[in-house]
């Protein structure tokens, strides 16, 4: 009963659309009213506080902090420009340059839609001069962008470290790790999406002659000379991934701390080194990371108040023993995880998903004997795809922004890349190596 009235009342909100902060807390506050009365409402101030005052969630804010630094430093026009250089004479350069710059970014800011805004107001311009719909380009870039979560840093994967917690006692450093190859793969299915995708949409004569010039153009083989002059420009915007993980992964700092050094170091390169970032602009940045951070935090007290009640009140043992009695076959039970979380992913952002699905789904996991390090990844994964998976995903309404294109027509063209992705997800889910193979070769647990 106290399931069907926290799933139920969870998914009546989301479907009026009701913020999923909101959906989540209003919810469980509904089955605290009913199974403890209002004498319980003292019980809210602990979970909410303690669940948000954790070191490691300091993380989040200042990576966040990182991300819109080196945007406004001016660090995603240097990375385009140097992929641009490097790759822009091939066929399907443009294309190539959108995924190996959203690889870029995303190991710099850790989100996805972070990504899209940082990158797509010059490259969605420049992939319709080379072809592409608005529709098709802005689809291109808000899946491309999904690979923020799954590249390190993490966001998504430091809130799936800290739920999971002792259960499975995964480290942060090695679920970073794990996701370098799969998030590689993303972006070679992505790649070859988009190009079925041009070459649909030159067939279909669909490119504009008015089109707004873009600032990229299809170009000559650069010269050694141009190569070097755009990566001695993009070079301290590389370094940032470096210093991140290779300071987590040499003993140096934890990620939290990397997180603080990354700050640091884009205020240096921002204003010494590029003298794109101005003092003036300080308060925006600011102010536009508290905002994201104000955002996330919420949604995490929300979903761990969901995830309590869930615990509490025994619902994860009996949805985990009820999915355990559908089939004895991992293969089968995988399948249907991973169809599961696709579809929560469409309606809910990975934060969320991680405090609802985590709790009920780690009794499976650990029943199979799957690799925590495989869980962490084939749900982050999914979790990517939902951030460009209609009818929520939220890089959509981003790229769609970017692009002027609207939801249902940008939900067409996503389609190849959705398949693309999940092809990707099914190799994940069933080659556990794709995911162990960089942390068990480096020994990091």
């Amino acid at each position: 009963m106290n399931a069907l009235i926290l799933f139920g009342l969870f998914a009546l909100f989301v479907l009026l659309r009701v913020p999923i902060a909101i959906a989540l807390a209003g919810s469980s506050i509904a089955v605290i009213l009913i199974n403890w009365g209002f004498s319980s409402f003292t019980l809210l101030p602990d979970i909410l506080y303690a669940s948000i005052a954790k070191f490691t969630l300091l993380a989040i804010p200042f990576f966040i902090l990182a991300g819109v630094i080196m945007e406004y430093a001016g660090i995603s026009r240097r990375l385009i420009n140097f992929a641009n250089v490097c790759v822009g004479h091939f066929k399907s350069g443009i294309i190539l340059v959108t995924v190996i710059t959203a690889i870029f970014f995303a190991a710099i800011s850790g989100s996805g839609p972070a990504t899209v805004a940082a990158i797509g107001g010059i490259l969605i311009p420049a992939l319709v001069k080379n072809g592409m719909r608005k529709e098709s380009a802005s689809a291109l870039l808000a899946s491309s962008g999904a690979i923020g979560i799954v590249i390190p840093p993490s966001i998504a994967m430091i809130v799936f470290a800290i739920v999971s917690g002792d259960q499975l006692n995964i480290s942060i450093e090695r679920l970073f790790l794990a996701g370098v190859i799969p998030g590689l793969l993303l972006g070679i299915g992505f790649i070859i999406a988009a190009i079925y995708a041009r070459k649909r949409d030159l067939l279909n004569h669909v490119l504009p002659v008015n089109e707004v010039a873009a600032t990229i153009e299809t170009r000559e083989k650069a010269t050694p000379k141009e190569v070097f002059r755009a990566f001695r420009e993009a070079i301290w915007g590389l370094l940032m991934p470096v210093i991140i993980l290779g300071g987590i992964y040499g003993g140096i700092f934890t990620p939290t701390e990397a997180a603080v050094v990354a700050v640091f170091y884009g205020f240096f390169v921002g204003i010494f080194i590029y003298r794109d970032l101005k003092i003036s602009q300080i308060y925006r940045i600011l102010y536009e990371s508290g905002v994201q951070t104000a955002v996330i935090m919420l949604i995490v007290s929300a979903a761990s108040l969901f995830a309590y009640i869930i615990t509490t009140e025994e619902i994860a043992k009996s949805i985990a023993d009820s999915l355990l009695s559908i089939s004895s076959n991992p293969i089968i039970i995988l399948l249907l995880l991973n169809v599961i979380l696709l579809i929560a992913g469409a309606f809910i952002d990975a934060i969320s998903a991680f405090y609802i699905f985590v709790p009920i789904l780690i009794p499976v996991i650990l029943h199979f004997n799957i690799d925590p390090t495989v869980f962490g990844i084939f749900m982050t994964v999914n979790l990517a795809i939902g951030l460009f998976t209609p009818p929520v995903g939220i890089n959509l309404y981003v790229a769609c922004g970017i692009g002027n294109v609207k939801l249902h027509s940008i939900s067409k063209a996503i389609l190849p890349f959705l398949i693309s992705a999940i092809v990707v997800l099914l190799l994940i889910t069933y080659i556990p190596e794709l995911s162990t193979f960089l942390p068990d070769l480096l020994n990091v647990r």
